[in-house]
């Protein structure tokens, strides 16, 4: 079902657009700089606060002038397109028939635009393209088509990682862990089947989304899945490594950081976090631990972590956001853990030399991204609050979008 509404010419993408989940490059990161300045005496201004966005906790994604985000609606969970200039709905396709049920019900899902398309994937485990115009051109369960399956019980929450002609996807099936499809048609172009690698965690899908690693030399998509980190080469969907020492059975959340030869991940749940170096192996690649850091020191739940020169800086503890910042090379901690800003867990988007961190409470807070000292630079509680404050903080066009439930709040950076 599509609800049309106001019609908005095409417009170019433009280098401060955040076309998909985390930003450009999928690291949380930001490109804009001129825009950041201390709240300590004045906070943002609210331009705007927006709804129509269905029930979720799915991200957004800002390009060539639109806001577009997953929510649950009447009759089920779709896709929504905005204005940017005033948080207007624009559109509205439903994709499932009905709404998905599960623990937090809602979205998950972030589109990744690009072009005059965006894909993504509904929490009952769907991925579609559409338009932009909200009109549907394909889409796959991953249930019939791959016999798909969650750690948990909690939805797929993926975002979907479009790589040339390719959009990567993490059914967890037994057979079809990942699958790389043709992005205009949905044509299977390889799945991966990822044996066993070790004991940590559960079989299926966790809630992260890949992302692209030349570690050794070699192309891969770096995922973590229920049993934990994988690498899967690009050209073939052939397994390369694995990595379970950061995993948990219960979810695995945060997206792996990728730097050069490294990865790091990070879990909750009596986890921890790991740094792996992957060096050639024949054919393949191989991943060896360099350090290990257990849940009491370090352990990011699902407010993600982002890599600034070399310095990693995140939340630590289950529901938890522990502000800390350390060095990635040797797990090294900078500073932190900081206490006492928000309450529950801290996700993370770095901007013009800070990082804005939101919290689960709602509260969003600026730090200086210095590994000297822990600076803060104020903080503000939005205008509106509902639930879990989940969705990650977004920056565009020098403005900062919030996205709670059915509301959207811009503000003036």
């Amino acid at each position: 079902m599509m609800v049309a509404g106001l019609a908005l010419g095409s417009l170019p993408a433009t280098g401060k657009d955040w076309p998909q989940f985390r930003g450009p490059e999928l690291d949380g990161k930001s490109t804009e700089t001129g825009i950041i300045k201390s709240w300590e005496q004045k906070a943002p201004e609210l331009a705007w606060m927006g709804e129509g966005l269905g029930n979720g906790y799915g991200g957004v994604s800002v390009a060539a002038g639109r806001i577009y985000t997953t929510g649950d609606f009447k009759g089920g969970q779709g896709v929504v397109a905005l204005n940017a200039k005033d948080g207007k709905v624009l559109w509205t396709t439903v994709l499932t028939e009905g709404v998905p049920k599960h623990g937090y019900e809602g979205s998950r899902c972030t589109p990744t635009v690009i072009g005059d398309h965006l894909w993504v994937t509904t929490s009952n485990g769907m991925v579609a393209c559409l338009s932009t115009d909200g009109k549907l051109v394909w889409k796959k369960s991953f249930d019939k088509e791959w016999g798909g399956k969650m750690m948990s019980m909690w939805g797929f929450a993926e975002s979907v990682l479009v790589d040339g002609n390719s959009a990567i996807c993490t059914p967890g099936g037994p057979d079809a862990m990942m699958v790389a499809l043709n992005k205009d048609s949905g044509k299977e172009l390889w799945k991966c089947h990822v044996p066993e690698f070790g004991s940590n965690g559960k079989p299926g899908a966790a809630y992260s989304t890949a992302v692209i690693s030349m570690g050794a030399g070699v192309k891969q998509y770096v995922q973590m899945t229920g049993h934990g980190v994988i690498g899967v080469r690009a050209a073939d969907g052939k397994f390369l490594w694995g990595y379970d020492h950061s995993a948990n059975g219960t979810a695995n959340i945060s997206s792996p950081v990728v730097s050069g030869d490294y990865v790091f991940s990070s879990s909750a749940y009596g986890a921890g976090s790991g740094l792996v170096k992957l060096e050639k192996d024949g054919d393949g690649v191989k991943a060896s631990e360099v350090y290990y850091l257990g849940a009491d020191v370090l352990q990011n739940h699902h407010g993600g972590m982002v890599l600034v020169d070399g310095n990693l800086y995140c939340g630590h503890k289950q529901n938890g956001g522990d502000l800390v910042c350390i060095d990635l090379k040797t797990g090294k901690f900078l500073w932190g853990p900081i206490k006492g800003l928000g309450k529950g867990s801290a996700s993370v988007t770095y901007v013009d030399g800070h990082l804005i961190f939101r919290y689960q409470d709602g509260l969003v807070a600026l730090v200086e991204a210095t590994p000297k000292e822990f600076h803060l630079l104020g903080s503000f509680k939005p205008e509106f609050q509902e639930k879990e404050s989940w969705s990650y903080p977004v920056v565009s066009g020098g403005r900062l979008y919030l996205r709670e439930q059915d509301k959207i709040m811009c503000y003036q950076l």
